[in-house]
């Protein structure tokens, strides 16, 4: 046999291009409000405080005016990217071209960020005033600490009878609101040892906890799965997982996920880039919409 015959060998490359297991895009997106937006902030809503009416004590009295103490609250973009490179010499030796799916990992990261930014805001400050100069604090008595239920537990049964009745105390309208709250990996565990989510007695045929074996909702609370709640949410041997009504968080859009292909003239070996970008940015409306409940880590 000729020791030469190797060099007739052909090397054979992957037909397939595969992801990485991460979290496929924005999770959250659907359970806020949303309004796209042009300039450096936008104000989503001015506010009107609850007013009460006079009682008349007597006839032609002189009317006593009643004010609405008022508010605003504004939203600013936050601008993101992600250039990516294509060798061109590296898409000959393929037998696919990448440049879907390297757009398609990047518009997951880009979907990442849009849930991060939600996230973050349901407990971080919230820009208000005429001009968006003040700011206006997360209530912290919305928050179920975490020896609700049990010392130093994760999310239960107990604390989401405590958020609900915390939420209907300030008015919550379950009926006309729809209420959502992210579920990890480590409480949607937890959860399932809960044996009213289990068991039978409290899964109806109309609409039952378990689905599939999926967590859809409780309570009047819909779960969503959202494991990046675990990393943005972190705090010191807990998870602050926010819950709010759909209307009382806000995500403004200027300029929503886009993407392009095009040609670096400018590099040696003229490769292709795949470019995602995104600007976003979310806030609170209504401190009494959005609450939190603590959840244990060790």
């Amino acid at each position: 046999m000729s020791e030469n015959l190797p060099n007739h060998y052909t090397i054979s490359f992957s037909q397939n291009i595969s992801l990485k297991l991460q979290q496929m895009g924005s999770m959250l997106r659907g359970t806020v409000t949303e309004a796209p937006y042009e300039g450096k902030k936008a104000s989503p809503v001015d506010q009107f405080a609850q007013i009460s009416m006079n009682r008349v004590s007597s006839r032609f009295a002189p009317m006593q005016r009643v004010d609405a103490a008022t508010d605003r609250r504004w939203v600013a973009p936050t601008d993101f990217d992600l250039p990516q490179l294509i060798d061109r010499f590296d898409k000959l030796k393929m037998l696919t071209d990448p440049e879907s799916s390297y757009v398609q990992n990047a518009v997951f990261a880009a979907g990442r960020e849009i849930d991060i930014a939600i996230l973050q805001a349901t407990t971080a400050d919230a820009s208000t005033g005429e001009q968006g100069a003040g700011t206006t604090a997360y209530t912290s008595g919305n928050t179920i600490t975490v020896s609700i239920g049990e010392t130093n537990s994760r999310l239960n049964v107990p604390k989401l009878l405590a958020l609900k009745e915390k939420m209907r105390s300030q008015f919550v309208d379950f009926d006309r609101d729809e209420i959502y709250m992210p579920l990890t990996a480590k409480d949607e565990s937890s959860l399932l040892a809960q044996i009213q989510i289990v068991s039978k007695d409290f899964n109806g045929s109309e609409k039952p906890v378990l689905q599939e074996g999926r967590i859809k909702s409780f309570l009047g609370i819909n779960f969503v799965y959202c494991e990046q709640a675990e990393a943005t949410m972190a705090g010191t041997n807990k998870v602050t997982v926010p819950a709010w009504a759909k209307s009382g968080m806000h995500l403004g859009i200027w300029n929503d996920i886009q993407s392009d292909i095009s040609r670096r003239n400018d590099l040696q070996g003229l490769p292709w880039q795949a470019y995602v970008y995104l600007s976003c940015g979310a806030t609170r409306l209504e401190e009494n919409k959005v609450y939190a409940v603590e959840s244990y880590r060790a």
